[in-house]
């Protein structure tokens, strides 16, 4: 039986690197991009029965669908390979995110948003799958801190622009999808299948499955990164409302939305240092305890800039805790399942995503939107104290 290779892969060229990490850049835009335009989308569709749920929807989505469909990317990036994977998605990621453009009618627009979202779950597995597949150890957390880095920065620099274009037409953001195909040609021609896929195809199920305690701490690692997930998407689903008391415009919004991911970069720039130094839990704790407080912050303000603050501390925390979970699957993981098991963290991400304006606008409708983030906040401060009063007395 022939078995993966586990020597540690031939360093990638500048050129295939940096088209993964430009593919990278367009995860976290995926959903986030339209943001801006919600209020004007729900004014726009104001007489179709339901329109303000509906109008979230095309937002969350998307969320649903990569989390629907990542599993199966995940399968598909083992068994198919990475670069295939990797070129489907990124050309029905400009197709289906440009479709909005030109889609008048609101049922197809959601239907087109969970085609995007079945491209962003294919493009996050094969990027992460093909990036553990390259390095091992240090060099691994590094690269999935740019990874991370470069996810953020996509953030910083279309979701502003995203603001601005809302400002002229909430259709206007759409277009900015087509920076897909831009990539897309690079990946064909810089890309090679990995090579530590090679040999992998006749692996059995059995001979490559994690143990009974490595199943509990992948298990775990998926909750955890869900239940983060939930509190911290409220900045694109429940911060353009909260804005609107400050009398912001559509481009102020994209700004501070994109907050989150700028201080996300900072977050990621550093994972590679702290984890060289700090035990990964230790990690966990201190990634949520930032968001915890950036919440708060931000759920207190009584100004735009103190609310701009908590949103900046928030990021930080968030750029910690993925590269952090997904070096941590990483490790655990065989390369002939790699795809699956980093797939799942998709899934477990982009479920948070859809759920989060589900389970918090309960709360938002009770307590107000300022508050939810105050709590929200109190009780991530509160988990992340207890992680390390429980570390501390385990050692």
């Amino acid at each position: 039986m022939t078995t993966a290779i586990s020597t540690r892969a031939s360093r990638p060229a500048a050129a295939a690197r940096a088209t993964i990490l430009a593919a990278a850049s367009l995860t976290i835009m995926g959903a986030a991009i339209i943001a801006p335009s919600l209020p004007a989308m729900t004014a726009a569709y104001a007489g179709t029965p339901g329109a303000e749920v509906l109008v979230r929807l095309t937002l969350t989505v998307t969320s649903l669908a990569i989390a629907v469909t990542a599993p199966v990317a995940g399968l598909l990036a083992d068994r198919v390979g990475r670069r295939p994977l990797l070129l489907t998605s990124l050309a029905l990621y400009a197709l289906a995110g440009t479709a909005g453009f030109l889609i008048t009618d609101l049922g197809v627009l959601i239907a087109s948003r969970a085609l995007l979202g079945a491209a962003v779950g294919g493009v996050m597995t094969a990027v992460s799958t093909v990036i553990a597949d390259w390095f091992d150890g240090p060099g691994r957390a590094r690269f999935l801190g740019l990874q991370q880095a470069s996810a953020s920065l996509g953030g910083v620099v279309f979701l502003p622009l995203a603001g601005v274009l809302a400002g002229i037409s909430w259709r206007s953001p759409f277009l900015l999808y087509a920076v897909a195909a831009l990539i897309l040609p690079a990946a064909a021609l810089f890309l090679r299948e990995s090579a530590r896929r090679t040999g992998t195809a006749n692996v059995t199920p059995t001979a490559t499955a994690p143990a009974a305690g490595a199943r509990r701490e992948i298990i775990g690692v998926y909750a955890l990164a869900a239940a983060v997930t939930v509190i911290f998407y409220m900045a694109p689903t429940q911060l353009p409302f909260r804005l609107t008391g400050f009398h912001t415009g559509t481009a102020m919004t994209g700004v501070v939305i994109a907050g989150s991911t700028l201080t996300g970069i900072a977050g990621a720039l550093a994972f590679p240092r702290l984890r060289r130094r700090l035990h990964p839990a230790t990690i966990t704790a201190l990634s949520i305890a930032l968001l915890g407080a950036g919440w708060a912050v931000a759920g207190t303000a009584t100004v735009l800039a103190q609310l701009a603050a908590g949103v900046l501390i928030g990021g930080l925390g968030v750029g910690l805790v993925v590269p952090n979970l997904n070096t941590r699957l990483a490790e655990i993981a065989s390369a002939a399942r790699r795809g699956r098991i980093l797939g799942g963290l998709v899934t477990a991400i982009f479920l948070g995503q859809f759920l989060s304006p589900l389970l918090m606008q309960p709360i938002v409708d009770a307590l107000g939107i300022a508050a939810t983030f105050t709590y929200s906040g109190a009780v991530l401060l509160a988990g992340a104290a207890t992680a390390l009063g429980a570390r501390y007395l385990r050692r």
